[in-house]
């Protein structure tokens, strides 16, 4: 039987990021993607225009609809906008048992707000505990703890192990927001941490590979392998994808990651 994988996130009119991310990402990893859509957003490679968050009885509905007849074998959480949002998806997973990817969607590519102010700490007391992975960024990392970006790896670690303490079973903090021509991820599992690293590439298109690497991330999951199979297979995967972004080249912002970069180009 295939893997099946739900993406709980907003939807990005310019195909980038978002749900559309997650679903090409899922397809491109041989795992069938449903979705369940937190918010619709008017975005494109130059910025978001407008925010429209789906009512949370129909966000709850999407969820139960695909729990009760697909049954995911992984799923991934990324924009959740307010705190109404994120206690309905809470309570919608409340009896799923299959492991839980959650990016901490904050900042669009352009720095527009895709979560509420007042929305951080229920992110933190409410459904960061019910994280597997937690997949923050530089930014997302400091701002959920309150506290300045990491400057070195010692301190990603400290900061990867007081997010730890808040609930997720492990922490991947990704390292592209950092200095220098290396680009390194940092895994903290029970068992201890894990790095991985790649030559950073020069190029404009990085729209959502955020999304895209949490959602590979739990497609591999899906597919039932361990979290740092799981995370090195992710990481090389959007490590290519990122390479071949400029070979597709939309718009005239940032444009997206090359999802299907081992399919055409």
């Amino acid at each position: 039987m295939v893997a099946k994988a739900l993406t709980i996130a907003g939807s990005d009119s310019g195909g980038g990021a978002g749900i559309q991310a997650d679903l090409k990402a899922f397809s491109a990893n041989g795992v069938f993607g449903t979705s369940a859509l937190t918010a619709i957003t008017a975005q494109n490679t130059m910025g978001v225009t407008a925010v429209h968050p789906i009512p949370v009885d129909v966000v709850g509905a999407q969820i139960e609809a695909v729990l009760t007849d697909i049954r995911p074998d992984a799923i991934k959480i990324g924009m959740l906008f307010s705190p109404e949002l994120i206690e309905t998806v809470a309570k919608a997973l409340a009896d799923y048992d299959g492991p839980v990817v959650l990016d901490p969607v904050m900042i669009a590519k352009s720095g527009d707000a895709l979560l509420q102010d007042e929305a951080v700490d229920a992110l933190k007391s409410i459904i960061l505990p019910r994280a597997d992975l937690l997949t923050p960024n530089l930014p997302e990392a400091a701002r959920i703890l309150e506290t300045s970006e990491a400057a070195t790896e010692a301190d990603a670690l400290s900061q990867a192990e007081a997010l730890r303490a808040l609930g997720p079973k492990a922490i991947l903090m990704k390292g592209g927001h950092a200095e220098g021509d290396t680009c390194t991820d940092l895994l903290l599992t029970k068992a201890g941490s894990h790095e991985f690293s790649a030559t950073r590439i020069n190029t404009r298109n990085t729209h959502g590979t955020g999304c895209t690497y949490s959602s590979t991330i739990a497609a591999n999951l899906a597919k039932g392998v361990d979290m740092v199979t799981a995370v090195e297979t992710a990481h090389s995967y959007l490590h290519a994808a990122i390479k071949a972004a400029d070979d597709i080249d939309i718009g005239a912002g940032h444009g997206p990651v090359h999802h299907f970069h081992g399919m055409w180009s």
